[in-house]
C-alpha cells in the first residue's frame, strides 16, 4: 500500500508555505538592482570627499592657532558631518531597495507554490482513489501483475518527488525570510546611524553659534583672538589653583580591595577611533606646562579624535553627575562633562563633550553610545578627555569659584583617587 498519511503530510506542507503571501513592489527586481548599484556609486564619491576633509582637520591641527585657521576648522568639519550624514541616507535608501528587492523574491516563490497547489492536490486525490483499490480488483479488471507493479513504482517516485520538491519550496522560502530580516535589521542599525549622525548635525549648528559668537568677541580680527586665548589660559590657571587647593585637604584612604582584582580589561576604550595625544601623570608635556597642571601632571588620558565621535561608556554604571562648566568658567575647565559610576569600584569622567545625551541618574551599558566628542571647556583641539577614579574618593560638587566669579558644579576628588586609566581600559 502507499503512505497515503506521508502524502497528506506534503499537502499541508504546501499550505503552509502559501499561508503569508507578500505583495509584490511595483518595481522590478531590476530596477531595485539598478538603483542600489547607482546609490552605492554615490557612496564611494561621498567615501571620498569625506576621506579629503578629514586630510584637511589633519592638517589644521599642526598649523599656528590663529582665528583664520579656527574659523577654517570650523567649517571644514561642518561640511564633513554633513557629508556623513548624506551617506547615512543613501545607505538607509539602499538597505530599502534590498527589503523590496527580497519581498518581490519572497512573492515570486508563494505565487509558484499557489500556481502548483491545485496540481499537486489532484494528484494526492489520485493516490487516495488508487488506494482505495485492491490488488485483486486491479487484476480482475484485465491488468497484469507487472503492470500493477510498473505504475505502483512510478507513483512511488512520483511521490518522492513531490516530497523533495516541497521541500526544496520551504528551503528557498525560508532561506528568503532569513534575509529579509537581516536586512531589516540592517536597516534598524542604519536608522539608529542616521539619528547618530543627526545629532552630529546638531554639534555643527552649536559649533556654527561658537563660530559667530567668535566672530563677535573678536570682530574679525586676529590681536582680539590671541588676547581671548590668553584670558581663558589665565582663567584656566586660577580655577586649577582653586580646586588643587580643594583637593589637597581631601583625605580619603583608598580600600584597594574594592578595585578591580583583574585590571586590564575592566574598562573598555570611550571611543572606536583616536589617537592618544597625552597619557596620565607627568608627561613631558605636562612638565613643559606645569603651570597649567599645578604641578600635579596630567589627570587622564587625552584621545584625539574629531569633533563628533561618538563617545561609549566605558562600562555599565549610572550617571552621577553631566554638566557644563563653560556656563561658568567659559574655556577654563571640562567644559560639557558626565560622570559615570561603575559597580567594579571605579568611576570614569568624560570631558570636552559637544553632546550629552543622558541625564544624572539614568543607566547606560558597557559600549553605549551616551555623548559626542567635541572641542568645550579648555582644550588646544577636538578630543575626549578621560579621567578613571577610584569610587571611594571622588563626589560631583558646586563651589564657588572667585576665579570665574560665580558658582561651578564638576567632580572633586583627593589625590590618591586619581588612577591611571591605561591601567584598567582594554578590549
Amino acid at each position: 500500500m502507499l503512505n497515503i498519511c506521508k502524502s497528506t503530510a506534503i499537502l499541508i506542507a504546501v499550505w503552509a508555505l502559501v499561508a503569508t503571501p507578500f505583495v509584490l513592489s511595483a518595481e522590478t527586481i531590476e530596477q531595485l538592482q539598478a538603483r542600489s548599484a547607482s546609490l552605492s556609486a554615490e557612496i564611494k564619491q561621498l567615501d571620498k570627499e569625506i576621506a579629503t576633509l578629514n586630510g584637511k582637520l589633519k592638517t589644521t591641527k599642526t598649523e599656528k592657532n590663529t582665528l583664520s585657521a579656527e574659523l577654517t576648522k570650523i567649517e571644514t568639519t561642518r561640511k564633513k558631518l554633513l557629508a556623513e550624514l548624506t551617506k547615512t541616507e543613501k545607505s538607509i535608501a539602499i538597505t530599502n531597495s534590498n527589503i523590496l528587492k527580497l519581498s518581490a523574491e519572497i512573492s515570486i516563490k508563494t505565487q509558484d507554490i499557489g500556481q502548483n497547489k491545485t496540481s499537486i492536490s489532484e494528484a494526492l486525490r489520485n493516490l487516495h482513489s488508487i488506494e482505495r483499490d485492491s490488488l485483486l480488483e486491479l487484476a480482475f479488471a484485465g491488468g497484469t501483475l507487472s503492470d500493477l507493479i510498473s505504475r505502483t513504482e512510478s507513483l512511488d517516485k512520483f511521490q518522492n518527488r513531490l516530497e523533495q520538491s516541497v521541500i526544496a519550496l520551504k528551503g528557498n522560502r525560508t532561506s528568503l525570510e532569513t534575509k529579509r530580516t537581516e536586512t531589516e535589521v540592517a536597516k534598524v542599525a542604519l536608522t539608529n546611524l542616521k539619528v547618530q549622525l543627526a545629532d552630529q548635525k546638531q554639534i555643527v549648528e552649536e559649533t556654527k553659534k561658537e563660530k559667530n559668537t567668535l566672530l563677535t568677541a573678536t570682530k574679525n580680527k586676529e590681536a582680539n583672538y590671541q588676547k581671548l586665548l590668553a584670558d581663558k589660559l589665565q582663567r584656566k590657571e586660577e580655577l586649577d589653583a582653586e580646586i588643587a587647593s580643594i583637593e589637597s585637604r581631601i583625605k580619603i584612604a583608598i580600600d584597594p580591595s574594592l578595585l578591580p582584582k583583574s585590571k586590564g580589561g575592566a574598562l573598555g576604550y570611550p571611543l572606536r577611533s583616536y589617537v592618544i595625544t597625552q597619557y596620565f601623570g607627568n608627561t613631558a608635556f605636562a612638565k613643559a606646562n606645569a603651570a597649567v597642571y599645578n604641578g600635579k601632571g596630567h589627570n587622564g588620558v587625552d584621545f584625539g579624535t574629531p569633533t563628533g565621535s561618538a563617545v561609549l561608556a566605558a562600562e555599565s554604571g549610572k550617571i552621577v553627575g553631566a554638566g557644563d562648566t563653560d556656563k561658568t568658567c567659559p574655556g577654563a575647565s571640562y567644559g560639557k562633562w558626565v560622570l559615570i559610576e561603575h559597580g567594579n569600584g571605579l568611576s570614569t569622567l568624560y570631558g570636552h563633550l559637544s553632546v550629552i545625551k543622558v541625564s544624572e541618574g539614568d543607566t547606560v551599558i558597557r559600549g553605549q553610545t551616551f555623548a559626542y566628542s567635541g572641542n568645550t571647556g579648555y582644550s588646544t583641539g577636538p578630543h575626549l578627555h578621560f579621567t578613571v577614579y577610584a569610587s571611594q574618593g571622588v563626589q560631583v560638587q558646586s563651589l564657588q569659584s572667585k576665579a570665574c566669579r560665580g558658582v561651578y558644579r564638576m567632580p572633586i576628588a583627593s589625590y590618591n583617587s586619581y588612577l591611571n586609566p591605561m591601567t584598567y581600559l582594554g578590549k
